[in-house]
């Protein structure tokens, strides 16, 4: 009679089974991205694969599952021992003739394929290996079809292996084998649990798709289609094996290029806002008509649930396990491995063999900038590639991976791609508040199309309160709506830029300044630092030639909202500065991006509290212990965490029934019960919530018998909210002096 092992019970499956699982998806895995990796890695790996699970035929794990799939069975005699620490305990005698390093990766692959708070017990993990595992290993062999051997000679070399973990400071070489070993292992392990694909469309050269879009200008002009590539676009597809940093101004197709430059390799594409990933994501999916592309983020699946409603769970399955050949997402999704947390591997693993595309990296605060520097230095350690795109890059991140200790010098090229035969924007520096300028704005609103742009929602308030008592024509956007709400508002600007008939004004917050691609004629702006100030720019004549001698962009340098909070105010005040001697004149594209580079070169920082940021969070990232946090908490770290969900009072008032149904819904129901409850939500700081804020007072389910609280992480803030769905105005959470630094 043969034993059958079993290794889940929702939904049932052997152990045999789920190993097959891995079985299948490793040779997938292998044909399609085999060429990254020597075969040494690939045999390692697939012993991995077959001896990972092998410790869950001990008895006290068979019998929790046996109970778990309703069978009455009695818990007893043996302390159960995780499975993993098991595992490499019935590993082939071949694996010892391998050199020392390998067989040290696979055991501790192996032994740590799940992270657990638990440490290896040296008694425990003796007596169940001598009074079942050994004892049983025809059986165990028989089910799973491999040839593990009793290893009570080796247990010691085995055991050492358990309590001393391969890190970072080890030897590279070492760790990257290590690293690559363990990451795909947890992928495959993943994959298979779930019965997902572990990749998709691995032959599809992203060349094509590019090629698709130029083929009728190619056509028409008679001409290879490669010649109607723009010089961006040429320069990335002939680099394509290259790392690349890519400084260009806007309007130049760095997408296309981004896309030529990835090839034929699996590619990771992130961008700073959700909004921005969402619309390239579409423009991918729809107009260049690739549907093997993913999209992962904070709220990816509720954008697919309302944009692709047949085919949202194959998208977002693929995205959850990087299956995608093509995946849109957002940095902490895929670059937290610079925490070194608790299964940090699987990311860089994947990033071994990929491509990552990192666009606009100016967006991000100099703490997180220096985190994206360390991943791409880790990034070329495992052997993955990388490309910098940036309108205006800060001198001090280049001088950064210029001065590497990781990365040589010669490993990365940096080119710029400017044409200043394209004026877009003069310039008018106002030594006076934006809010004494709210009439020339509003003269401006009855025959353009005017942009406002505050620093800090209260300020953004401040104007709208004051425009609207003198015009209908005027909106406000910022982030202090709930997310029903702003997507409204979203779709309304995107809706009042494509009308090039509509006139009127949009006073919003930097909230603007890269999350939609809008064309405005004349901008209004609160002073900010330059990279800032560009991104703002660029918001006003994208897509035109501005062909007149008059000022079509305003900045304001006094009584400036958020001076203190928002910015930086050194550097805000030196970017007034440096843009002063362009005053009532044409600015140029490069003259841009060399103020940007001027600005943020070391030596103009010192005394920043900025270079101060920047400089420490590298530092600190130096010092963190492998193994220490949970991927949660390397997450927040790249996310905003000093922000809350929220629900306003009055949205929670008119939306109880939706709770009350959450508190009885069936598993079924729930998902789609949390994505409507999640758009009445808007996400702000603490500093604003903090006792303002109540728990929800629903329960839901049990658990071990007891109720549970509903939805945790949302609060109920008790502060008013205004929006009117009809007209699509309002004036979002109402403020009060606490949030002067909000933007």
């Amino acid at each position: 009679m043969i034993t059958i092992f079993l290794a889940k019970s929702d939904p049932e499956e052997t152990l045999r089974e789920h190993t097959d699982e891995l079985r299948l998806r490793y040779d997938i895995l292998r044909e399609s991205y085999g060429y990254y990796f020597d075969d040494r890695i690939w045999e390692l790996l697939r012993y991995a694969v077959d001896y990972h699970d092998v410790g869950k035929a001990h008895k006290p794990f068979q019998l929790k599952i046996r109970r778990a799939l309703g069978e009455d069975v009695v818990l007893k005699k043996y302390l159960e021992v995780p499975h993993n620490y098991l595992s490499p305990f019935l590993l082939p005698e071949v694996v010892f003739s391998f050199p020392k390093k390998d067989y040290q990766a696979l055991i501790q692959a192996i032994a740590f394929h799940h992270e657990r708070n638990i440490q290896p017990n040296d008694e425990l993990i003796k007596k169940a290996l001598s009074e079942d595992l050994w004892p049983n290993l025809n059986e165990i062999n028989s089910h799973l079809d491999i040839q593990g051997v009793n290893l009570k000679t080796r247990y010691n070399r085995i055991f050492s292996q358990l309590r001393k973990r391969i890190k970072y400071s080890d030897n590279k070489a070492h760790y990257v084998d290590y690293v690559i070993l363990k990451g795909l292992l947890h992928r495959l392990d993943h994959a298979a649990s779930a019965h997902a694909d572990i990749e998709i469309d691995a032959k599809q050269n992203f060349k094509q798709l590019v090629d698709k879009g130029f083929a009728k200008i190619a056509t028409e002009k008679s001409l290879p289609v490669e010649e109607v590539y723009r010089d961006l676009q040429k320069h990335a597809h002939e680099y394509r094996k290259k790392n690349l940093i890519i400084v260009a101004q806007t309007g130049m197709g760095k997408t296309e290029a981004a896309l030529l430059w990835a090839s034929d390799s699996k590619t990771f594409f992130t961008l700073p806002l959700k909004v921005s990933i969402n619309a390239l994501f579409t423009r991918v999916y729809d107009k260049m008509n690739y549907k093997n592309v993913g999209l992962l983020h904070s709220s990816s699946t509720d954008y697919l649930t309302e944009s692709r409603e047949e085919e949202w769970e194959v998208i977002s399955e693929q995205s959850h396990h990087f299956s995608s050949k093509l995946l849109f997402t957002t940095i902490d999704q895929i670059l937290k491995f610079p925490f070194l947390y608790r299964g940090y591997e699987k990311e860089l693993a994947t990033m071994a063999y990929s491509s990552l595309v990192i666009d606009e990296i100016q967006a991000y605060d100099p703490k997180i900038a220096a985190v994206l520097i360390r991943a791409l230095e880790m990034i070329y350690l495992v052997g993955g590639r990388f490309l910098l795109m940036t309108a205006t890059l800060p001198s001090i991140y280049l001088e950064t991976l210029q001065e590497s200790e990781i990365i040589p010098k010669d490993a990365f090229r940096v080119d710029t791609f400017i044409d200043d035969t394209v004026i877009r924007h003069c310039i008018d520096i106002k030594e006076k508040s934006i809010i004494d300028d709210v009439e020339q704005i509003i003269n401006l609103g009855r025959s353009k199309k005017v942009l406002v742009i505050a620093n800090t929602v209260k300020r953004a308030m401040e104007l709208y309160s004051m425009i609207k008592k003198q015009t209908t024509h005027v909106h406000v956007f910022h982030s202090m709506y709930i997310q029903k709400h702003r997507a409204m508002i979203e779709r309304e600007l995107i809706h009042f830029d494509e009308n090039r008939e509509a006139i009127g004004i949009w006073v919003t917050t930097q909230l603007v300044e890269a999350s939609i691609d809008i064309d405005f004629d004349v901008l209004f702006t609160e002073a900010a630092t330059l990279d800032s100030l560009c991104q703002r720019f660029g918001r006003c004549y994208r897509r035109r030639q501005y062909e007149y001698e008059q000022p079509n962009v305003f900045i304001y340098t006094t009584n400036v909202s958020g001076a203190k909070y928002v910015y930086d105010e050194e550097i805000l005040k030196r970017s007034i500065e440096l843009l002063r001697p362009f005053n009532q004149k044409i600015l140029l594209e490069s003259q841009k991006i060399e103020l940007v580079s001027q600005l943020y070169k070391r030596d103009y920082l010192k005394g920043t509290e900025f270079l101060k940021t920047f400089e420490s969070a590298l530092e600190q990232l130096k010092t963190f212990d492998d193994y220490t946090l949970s991927s949660n908490d390397a997450q927040k770290l790249l996310r905003d965490i000093q922000a809350e969900l929220v629900i306003p009072r009055n949205v929670y008032d008119e939306n109880v029934h939706l709770f009350e149904k959450l508190e009885q819904a069936e598993k079924q129901d729930r998902t789609k019960l949390h994505r409507e409850i999640t758009k009445l939500t808007v996400s702000l700081r603490k500093t604003l919530t903090m006792r303002n804020t109540s728990r929800l007072p629903h329960k839901g389910g049990k658990k071990n018998g007891k109720k549970y609280d509903l939805l945790p992480w949302i609060q109920i803030l008790d502060l008013d909210y205004e929006f009117n769905e009809n007209s699509k105005t309002g004036s979002g959470v109402l403020l009060d002096k606490k949030t002067e630094n909000f933007i």
